[in-house]
């Protein structure tokens, strides 16, 4: 191989990702990492609804992806090449903020080694035991203050981050509702991920019928805009909101506004946003809870892969259409090759 391929920010769209968002580029293959850095050849990469934000010229807990940087994601690959004085090995697996790339150069410190426990794939490392699975994680244990008993809701409940929520919850002993998109992403939730009831947002009775579930203590919210305000009205005195994401508002030029927030006043509850970043040194723990979950079937995965780098801007707009059922992921190359 003498050339490789990477994707990079064309410009930066108003509302939805458009086909002149991205560009693709084919570079030689000259790269040769430094003291303590590694090339890593990129076999999956994470799609997540995060990169709507990425894109966006705005303040955020990290700074945008400039107009011809490669653009940001969380990938797995596997070390070629390693630099002077480098901690990694050839042939060790790895996980980092790779970029939409088929190679990448990249400091010892900015990549993680991935050792795959039994009962587990390394595909794990970017849903259930990565950004998605901890942000579970953290999200329902720290901001929701999860307890046995508690009337849970999850919107987005099919996507990597809400179907991890609603096992959770499960595992937890609350009674878990769910809320997604299609019939057969309720069927899933429900028949596969054993929540107690699962609601079709584009229901023609979908309001009647979550109104009549009756009230929640805990909401962990990937969505925001309507649904978010409607579940305002429906709080048990001391609810907890996770705000986790509010994929429905990320296209939109100015973000709906909330008309329903003075339930929060009356019925005592704590609405928080949060970022998994916060809790780095806590992750090795919760990995190590999940995979036991992941290895005895008591937490079940599913995966939305496409094919191919070039594949990545395509399917990145699934997140925001509800094209995807469980998490969306990139295949960007078979078994990795050592030798150049």
């Amino acid at each position: 191989m003498t050339d490789y391929k990477r994707i990079v920010l064309n410009s930066r769209p108003l509302a939805d990702i458009e086909p002149t968002t991205f560009r693709t580029e084919t570079l030689p293959l000259d790269l040769k990492p430094g003291a303590r850095e590694v090339l890593v050849q990129v076999t999956w990469l994470s799609l997540d609804p995060a990169m709507r934000g990425y894109i966006r010229d705005v303040r955020s807990y990290l700074p945008p992806v400039q107009i011809g940087e490669t653009m940001r994601a969380q990938g797995l690959g596997v070390v070629v090449q390693a630099g002077t004085d480098s901690a990694l090995t050839v042939g060790q697996l790895v996980s980092g903020p790779f970029g939409w790339t088929e190679f990448a150069v990249m400091k010892d410190k900015n990549v993680e080694k991935i050792t795959v426990p039994e009962g587990v794939q390394a595909l794990d490392f970017l849903n259930t035991l990565g950004s998605s699975g901890l942000t579970a994680y953290f999200g329902l244990r720290d901001v929701c203050d999860l307890k046995r008993g508690d009337k849970l809701l999850v919107s987005g409940a099919a996507g990597s981050v809400g179907s991890v929520v609603c096992q959770l919850g499960k595992r937890a002993g609350a009674t878990v509702y769910a809320i997604a998109g299609s019939p057969d992403k309720c069927a899933w939730l429900e028949k596969e991920l054993g929540v107690d009831k699962a609601f079709n947002y584009k229901s023609p009775t979908f309001r009647q019928d979550f109104k009549e579930a009756g009230f929640i203590d805990v909401y962990f919210d990937n969505v925001g805009g309507d649904i978010l305000d409607m579940v305002l009205t429906r709080l048990n005195k001391g609810a907890r909101i996770a705000l986790c994401g509010a994929i429905s508002q990320y296209n939109a030029t100015k973000p709906k506004g909330l008309q329903n927030y003075l339930t929060l006043i009356s019925m005592r509850a704590k609405l928080q946003g949060f970022i998994i970043l916060d809790y780095t040194s806590e992750f090795p723990a919760a990995i190590e809870e999940m995979a036991r979950g992941l290895a005895d079937g008591s937490i079940k995965r599913k995966f939305h892969i496409v094919e191919g780098l070039e594949q990545a801007p395509v399917a990145l707009p699934m997140l925001f259409s509800g094209g995807n059922t469980g998490k969306l992921v990139v295949k960007v190359s078979e078994e990795p090759r050592t030798k150049l």
